[in-house]
């Protein structure tokens, strides 16, 4: 969690302001980063649908670079928040 942050809350609001300003200015790779924080946060919450629909989109966004270590993590984060969902499928 953000050092100082006070609560979960606030935490959440700076973590989604980040990511807000990371889109503003079309950094992509910074918004990935913010969002996966924010995922992680809403995933120990049992937010996992919240997180997903968070991650997803942006991580599509992304055409190449998929060896870079924050592709991994946010393709393996985003392994995890579905996996439940899948084995509820089967």
């Amino acid at each position: 969690m953000l050092a100082g942050a006070g609560t979960v809350s606030e935490a959440e609001t700076a973590m989604q302001q980040g990511i807000d300003v990371a889109r503003r200015q079309n950094a992509k790779s910074w918004e990935l980063r913010g969002a996966m924080s924010l995922a992680r946060l809403r995933r120990q919450q049992g937010r996992q649908q919240e997180a997903v629909a968070l991650l997803a989109p942006i991580l599509r966004w992304f055409t190449e670079g998929f060896d870079t270590a924050d592709l991994q993590e946010a393709k393996a984060l985003l392994d995890k928040l579905t996996e439940p969902a899948i084995a509820a499928e089967e």
